[in-house]
């Protein structure tokens, strides 16, 4: 679903570094307002790295990073959350001694508005156990005390609480059971119909296929395919040289 013109996240000529390291090499990509797009790639493509550029973790790092229009190229990770971009790490990191409710709570921004004046998607503890009915269930429950799937579930509702316009996904099908990566399937898809957009990097084509609408595929942090998800799908020869393990 495209709902806007002008891209919500416009990014061009990224570089990339670990140390002296060069890891992404001049990548560009668009995210529209309500719409999925998968970065796919193998371990160690730059996926990742694509992730913590946009949102300000690397200090190096070069090109133009856009976002609502603000200029990101040098912003830092505070800034882009104010903004409106929400993170969602591979690694989870909640607060492992602090509650569900607590850990939402850290999270929470004011509600915002679209530049033209409407209101934009926002969320409430009530809100996300309707999204999540197995935090619902556990609103007093340590962090620490959580299964994985059950601490991925938790990291994706404190960064909604943020009430972002976009959120950057990183791996979130990566180590989890099948039924939580089910429910992933069915969060991505009611937020895309509130008209939040997602940055999802990921490497499982199956279920990159059944949230997005566009795909980037990256190898050794260069670009080698753009187009849409059913596009990537048709594309035998882009699939096999690179995405299959």
């Amino acid at each position: 679903m495209q709902t806007g013109t002008a891209p919500l996240l416009k990014v061009g000529e990224l570089c990339a570094w670990y140390g002296a390291a060069q890891i992404l090499y001049d990548v560009g990509l668009e995210v529209r307002r309500g719409e999925v797009v998968a970065l796919m790639g193998r371990n160690g493509a730059g996926k990742s790295t694509t992730i913590k550029s946009i949102i300000g973790m690397l200090e190096k790092r070069s090109g133009h990073i856009s976002f609502m229009g603000h200029d990101m190229a040098r912003a830092e990770p505070h800034q882009a959350a104010r903004l409106g971009m929400g993170f969602v790490p591979e690694d989870r990191r909640i607060f492992t001694d602090l509650t569900v409710m607590e850990n939402l709570e850290v999270g929470r921004q004011p509600p915002r508005r679209w530049p033209d004046g409407s209101q934009a998607p926002g969320w409430s503890p009530e809100r996300l156990f309707k999204l999540f009915p197995n935090l619902g269930e556990m609103p007093q429950r340590l962090g620490g005390r959580m299964s994985g799937g059950e601490q991925q579930m938790l990291t994706v509702a404190r960064t909604l609480m943020g009430n972002p316009f976009l959120v950057l996904l990183d791996e979130p099908s990566e180590g989890v059971a099948p039924v939580i990566v089910e429910q992933m399937v069915q969060m991505i898809l009611e937020l895309k119909t509130q008209g939040v957009s997602i940055l999802l990097s990921e490497q499982n084509m199956h279920f990159a296929e059944l949230v997005s609408d566009r795909a980037y595929v990256l190898e050794k942090g260069q670009l080698r395919f753009e187009g849409s998800m059913a596009e990537l799908a048709a594309n035998e020869a882009v699939r096999r040289d690179y995405l299959s393990v």
